[in-house]
């Protein structure tokens, strides 16, 4: 069902505000996650420059990296190659009490794979069928699975990329393969409508969000995922801190010890 509600217009001390909120009922999910022993998976997927990473890091900011955790495969080695495709995205699910993100997932075979001819037409047929089932498998087993695609347009993307190029803190985020995704827009946007009409079903759909403006992605999808996953909050026992011991200490002589120079201090 789609939400025709007209969006609240927030300012940057909005956003932050909104932001701090929705990380403390991240907190709350977390903790509820471990109380209840669930399993989630959430899989983050969209073009280059979509800000997947930066959704990521603002859900994970507050969060404990034992609890909910990000996973960005590289490519897979010789030997993964050999294995059964889903099989080390398999090692990556979680146990009770876990939630991990998918930095891209195993719909790299629907993406980058088929554009890139990076898998035969028998590998890339072999996924599209077998996904489906592969994804209900796992949800039979306990498994929470929530599937984003975050939309970025083409002139925004083109920006996104400008600004890269421009940023020696950004460029090593261009990759050979990116350079080359950008080549091939419309084959990847394709690719992508292959993929939802193959891999958008009942148990296991599609949410889009549209990305253009990456404030406003994150407290969309946040705010989204949390609706997604039902929640108690748990009342936090109070922490009393132990009185610090009182036994005679000594600290040994600054010269014994291998200081950082301080070379700034600030004010």
């Amino acid at each position: 069902m789609v939400d025709h509600a007209e969006p609240k217009v927030l300012g940057k001390k909005g956003y932050e505000k909104e932001l701090e909120r929705l990380q403390i009922e991240l907190v709350r999910l977390q903790e509820w996650i471990v109380h209840e022993g669930l399993k989630v998976v959430v899989l983050f997927e969209g073009r280059d420059t979509a800000g997947k990473g930066g959704t990521i890091r603002r859900i994970t900011e507050k969060t404990n990296p034992r609890v909910i955790h990000n996973v960005a495969l590289g490519k897979p080695s010789d030997r993964e190659r050999t294995q059964w495709y889903f099989q080390r995205y398999v090692a990556q699910l979680p146990a009770a009490g876990e939630m991990v993100l998918f930095d891209r997932s195993w719909y790299n075979r629907a993406g980058v794979e088929r554009v890139m001819g990076f898998c035969t037409d028998e590998e890339y047929e072999e996924f599209m069928h077998s996904c489906p089932r592969f994804e209900r498998i796992i949800q039979r087993s306990g498994i929470h699975l929530i599937k984003y695609w975050l939309s970025v347009s083409d002139e925004e993307q083109e920006r996104r990329f400008q600004a890269r190029l421009d940023s020696p803190l950004k460029r090593w985020k261009l990759s050979p393969v990116d350079l080359e995704a950008r080549a091939r827009w419309v084959d990847y946007a394709e690719a992508k409508d292959e993929m939802f009409a193959r891999t958008d079903t009942e148990h296991s759909p599609w949410f889009v969000v549209e990305s253009d403006d990456k404030r406003s992605t994150r407290l969309n999808l946040i705010s989204h995922l949390l609706e997604q996953i039902p929640y108690q909050r748990l009342d936090q026992e109070r922490v009393t801190l132990p009185p610090r011991q009182q036994r005679h200490y000594e600290r040994p002589p600054k010269q014994s010890e291998r200081e950082v120079p301080e070379r700034f201090r600030v004010e």
